[in-house]
């Protein structure tokens, strides 16, 4: 199966061929950090299942295990694409909400749960449908350009 991936701009994209290797939760900080959420999402595959197109700018850091994580981001909307963890040579991680399709990709594992925010494990919200924005709008207004 081919998946298409993209920043949200569409400047950078994957496409990933066959099946993922797995689907990981995470909760540590730094994922938390990247994403602006309370938890991040990966997708890896193999390298030689993926193929990218358009330019990236790079940010390695170091992570929980010490060794370097190459994180490859748009250089014009700034969103997280993919990344290449050194401890997990030869896998390319994808963001999950960069895919066309993410509904078809369900989570098979979660890490550093003792991470994962108090209010996460027991989360009980109304679901409730957001309309044009017009409240937004009227509490946050739009940036100058």
């Amino acid at each position: 199966m081919r998946r298409a991936a993209s920043c949200s701009c569409g400047q950078l994209s994957i496409i990933a061929d066959g099946e993922p290797v797995k689907i990981s939760v995470c909760h540590c900080r730094a994922c938390q950090r990247r994403t602006g959420s309370a938890f991040g999402v990966a997708v890896f595959f193999q390298a030689n299942q993926m193929e990218t197109s358009g330019a990236s700018n790079s940010y390695v850091r170091s992570g929980d295990s010490g060794r370097s994580i190459d994180f490859r981001f748009c250089p014009v909307c700034g969103s997280t694409v993919f990344w290449m963890p050194e401890f997990r040579k030869g896998l390319v991680a994808v963001a999950l909400g960069c895919f066309a399709d993410p509904s078809s990709l369900a989570p098979t594992q979660s890490v550093y749960g003792e991470s994962r925010l108090g209010w996460y494990r027991s989360i009980s919200v109304r679901q409730r449908r957001v309309g044009s924005g017009a409240s937004f709008s009227r509490r946050f207004p739009r940036a100058a350009p």
